[in-house]
């Protein structure tokens, strides 16, 4: 098996990427957050990939956040320009990725590894996975984790998670809202491709221009701000050649063969 700390595995339009460092429950340590970097830069650069799944190795762990001895190691934690331009795992300060990702949860995801999970759109999850932000028992602030946990799950149940330190469970973690599905560890992969069948069913183009308006939008001051705010991957699909070819799909009982990107 590689030592690589990050695998990457390319099927068609889907990219797979894996944290390759189960002995370590998938903690990142700074070559894997750089790998990380280039494998998301990587699949937003290629128009040929559409979906990204991130997962971890093994059963045990998703990701259980920042490899502290690899940090000791580097004599205190790392500092910003030690990481890559697009923050925690190339993905925390990823904000023009319009291109979908989705968490197989296959273990704990603590931590960084949360924050990950909160920077997917789609996350399932194994049955027997832990979730939370313990960094305040080691004496780290959660960082940038703080900052997608309130917009995804309220600011009292945000403010619960992050300043209790405690760890949930999977079904927890759904109740809250930070990951879609729950399944037992066996039907993962199953429910993962199911997903990925789904989302590789849709228009590239429509997928992102989705994703732009739904992201951009939220941030608007309000609702009629973010109706009237430009969206310029919606403009692009618009006059796109799948527009047209899922109208003509629609109207012929067909599939449609997509070609925006």
């Amino acid at each position: 098996m590689s030592n690589d700390p990050v695998l990457i595995r390319t099927d068609n339009s889907v990219m797979t990427i894996t944290l390759n460092r189960p002995d370590a429950l998938n903690a990142l340590s700074l070559e894997s957050h750089h790998a990380l970097d280039a494998a998301f830069t990587a699949y937003a650069n290629d128009d040929q990939l559409t979906v990204a799944v991130i997962t971890g190795m093994g059963n045990k762990a998703f990701c259980a956040g920042s490899d502290l001895k690899n940090l000791a190691g580097n004599k205190g934690p790392v500092k910003r320009h030690d990481m890559p331009a697009h923050g925690y795992a190339g993905l925390i300060e990823r904000f023009d990725l319009m291109k979908p990702v989705v968490a197989a949860i296959n273990g704990h995801a603590i931590g960084g590894g949360l924050e990950i999970v909160l920077s997917c759109d789609i996350a399932i999850a194994a049955d027997h996975a832990k979730f939370g932000l313990p960094e305040p028992k080691v004496g780290l602030a959660s960082s940038g984790g703080v900052h997608r946990l309130i917009r995804s799950v309220g600011q009292k149940d945000a403010m619960k998670i992050a300043l209790c330190s405690e760890l949930f469970d999977a079904q927890t973690a759904r109740s809250y809202g930070l990951i879609n599905e729950v399944v037992a560890p066996d039907q993962l992969a199953e429910a993962t491709e199911k997903t990925v069948n789904a989302l590789q069913a849709c228009s590239p183009a429509a997928l992102k221009a989705t994703k732009q308006m739904m992201l951009q939008g939220y941030d608007a001051p309000d609702l009629q701000a973010a109706h009237s705010q430009q969206y310029s991957l919606y403009e692009a699909m618009l006059s796109g050649p799948d527009a047209q070819e899922g109208m003509a799909a629609f109207v012929e009982k067909r599939k449609p063969v997509w070609r925006g990107k």
